[in-house]
């Protein structure tokens, strides 16, 4: 096996780890359920049929409220740098990839050695064949001037909807942006990023409600946690 090509992996998603980088380039390949990812501060949702490529060391968080599964390419070969570059926000997968992609997975299940073998190079080599040797110039556009978001209407709206798994999309969806575009506003907006301000105000909510008197478990199931050992790990982290 090339060391350099990588290698291949299924792997789920669901609550998010925190954020973090790799020394090398990743590839995701959604192939069900959605994953919520931030990189480098900007937005964006890989479900089926999507994909998108993480440069080496660009922080990211995900999370994935109903669980995701991905094809995942852990790659050091340096043409993923123009995938990287001329994919940074998008999340469909060039359509020589996407059947490659799938088959590459049920081979994967099925210990099929050769996947792991070719797999990586053919990845590779179909993704490439969507993109151009060099990007097309383009001239300057002027500033486009940026709707205001009611970020109190928006708390508001989400401390109701705590019951159900929220997440950064729901938010865009809500002020209706596209999740990148929303990550952005709220980085612009809040300073932090969109994650982190979810996750700020799903803790803040819980944290109303067990001042309240409301026992631990109530609590986590109104605001969505996994469990009440969740929702104490986050309060104590928190300080509260």
């Amino acid at each position: 096996m090339d060391a350099l090509a990588g290698s291949l992996s299924l792997r789920r998603y669901g609550a998010s780890p925190g954020s973090h980088s790799h020394a090398h380039f990743q590839i995701l390949l959604g192939l069900s359920g959605a994953l919520e990812l931030e990189i480098e501060g900007r937005g964006l949702r890989v479900g089926p049929g999507g994909g998108c490529v993480i440069a080496p060391g660009d922080r990211h968080d995900f999370a994935s409220a109903r669980g995701s599964l991905c094809l995942v390419l852990d790659s050091s070969h340096p043409d993923w740098a123009r995938c990287a570059a001329q994919r940074a926000g998008q999340a469909t997968l060039p359509a020589p990839a996407l059947p490659l992609a799938r088959y590459l997975a049920t081979a994967l299940q099925q210990g099929r050695p050769l996947a792991q073998a070719y797999g990586p190079a053919l990845l590779r080599e179909a993704w490439l064949a969507d993109h151009p040797t060099a990007a097309t110039p383009k001239s300057p556009a002027s500033p486009a001037r940026r709707r205001p978001i009611d970020w109190a209407a928006l708390e508001h709206w989400a401390a109701q909807q705590w019951h159900t798994p929220l997440t950064v999309a729901d938010l865009a969806q809500r002020v209706h942006l596209s999740a990148s575009q929303f990550a952005a506003r709220c980085r612009d907006d809040r300073g932090i990023s969109a994650m982190a301000w979810l996750r700020s105000l799903r803790l803040e909510q819980a944290r109303l409600l067990r001042n309240s008197g409301l026992a631990v478990a109530e609590v986590a199931r109104r605001t969505g946690y996994r469990s009440p050992s969740a929702l104490t790990a986050a309060l104590r982290r928190s300080g509260h």
